[in-house]
């Protein structure tokens, strides 16, 4: 009888085991790309900011612009203060957040000469530069503002006696004498003329909103704009850019303020972490036995090593070690050599012959030796018990004097 040995289960894990173990990993890497990208596509949207003549947004000033060009007005938008400082003697300048600007350009604004200044919620510095004669209103110490609403002017200024009611609000003001205040809440006015130097006119105006697109239909808003903005035949709106604000003169930045023991003391400590790092990763040498600190008991380990091939359903390996167990215990009784750590399977098989056949016929494996010691895997759990006992009983006739 010719048999051929069977070769070594492998072990590797196929495509199919892979990508169980693998896939809610993979499921977790793609949320994260998928929420990277919405991200990264909401932070690069490249809308207007507020208040912008070309922004057709509800709280842009498109609507505003066109207007006063069918007025016959000029319209020059700039972004930058150096744009700004180009365009000198302008006859009406829009400063949406004048407080953008250095105190430096500040005064070099309010010695250009132009006819007139329109601040939008300006602060301490620009109303001490170019309206000194007026203060933000406070509560408290703190700054009073409020919500934008229909008002009535209650003011002689020209403008606001045309327009009448307008929705005027947001920062509220104290006014020295010499200066006029138009459309008051809370007892102080939201909008306020002041003279400037060089016979330059200020308009400070606590809120915007009336320039919106949402708001210029509503009340008198849009006689106001015309008023205010289109009273000389050029206007120069200027932009804010609010992702570089520059930095005003004697301010330090945050890693100014550190001092210099730390950067030095960060640096050596990222030195050392790359070396610890290059220390760790260092090839390991070979593999050294040592003793183990306790002793388990083998009816344990095999116990233990049962449960990983169960939960693994592994009973393909399973029954490769019963088997390669059993023939290890056979070849010594039935006198046959183990080389390379296994016994030759057709000279094992020909001795199991010869041994059985000297048996009754009632002593003889029913699935044969073959079968027992180099058959296909059990497909499920009882056939692998069935696989132990044979093997069992195989070795029990073997053994049998």
């Amino acid at each position: 009888m010719t048999t051929t040995t069977p070769g070594p289960t492998t072990l590797t894990p196929t495509l199919s085991q892979l990508w169980r173990r693998s896939r809610w990993f993979l499921a977790g890497a793609l949320v994260l790309l998928l929420a990277a990208l919405l991200i990264g596509g909401l932070g690069g949207s490249g809308g207007y900011p507020a208040l912008d003549p070309r922004s057709a947004d509800p709280d842009g000033a498109r609507a505003t612009a066109q207007l006063l060009r069918r007025q016959g007005v000029t319209v020059d938008p700039v972004d930058t203060p150096a744009a700004l400082d180009a365009s000198p003697g302008a006859d009406t300048v829009l400063l949406p957040l004048p407080d953008l600007l250095t105190p430096d350009q500040l005064r070099d604004l309010a010695a250009a000469g132009h006819r007139r200044l329109v601040l939008i919620d300006p602060g301490d510095t620009a109303l001490g530069i170019l309206a000194p004669g007026v203060h933000p209103a406070e509560t408290a110490g703190i700054p009073l503002s409020i919500a934008s609403a229909s008002t009535a002017p209650d003011c002689p200024l020209p403008e606001a006696q045309l327009a009448g009611s307008a929705e005027l609000g947001g920062q509220l003001y104290d006014l020295d004498a010499g200066t006029t205040g138009c459309y008051p809440r809370e007892g102080h006015p939201a909008l306020a003329e002041a003279p400037g130097s060089g016979g330059t006119e200020v308009i400070v105006l606590g809120s915007g909103r009336f320039l919106t697109n949402q708001a210029l239909a509503q009340d008198g808003n849009a006689s106001l704009a015309l008023g205010l903005l289109g009273s000389q035949p050029q206007l120069t709106w200027y932009l804010p850019d609010y992702s570089s604000v520059p930095q005003q003169a004697g301010q330090r930045s945050f890693t100014d303020l550190i001092p210099a023991g730390w950067s030095w003391g960060a640096l050596q400590l990222a030195v050392a972490a790359v070396l610890a790092a290059l220390w760790r990763a260092r090839r390991l040498g070979p593999v050294v036995s040592e003793q183990l600190p306790v002793v388990v008991r083998a009816a344990e380990t095999t116990e233990g090593r049962a449960r990983l091939y169960q939960r693994a359903k592994a009973r393909g390996q399973a029954a490769e070690s019963l088997r390669r167990a059993a023939r290890h215990r056979l070849a010594p009784v039935l006198g046959v050599p183990v080389t390379a750590g296994e016994p030759d399977g057709t000279a094992l098989l020909a001795a199991l012959a010869d041994r059985l056949d000297r048996r009754s016929p009632d002593q003889r494996d029913p699935g044969g030796p073959h079968t027992l010691l180099y058959g296909p895997p059990p497909t499920d759990d009882a056939a692998l018990l069935r696989l132990a006992d044979d093997l069992d009983a195989l070795e029990r006739q073997v053994r049998q004097p």
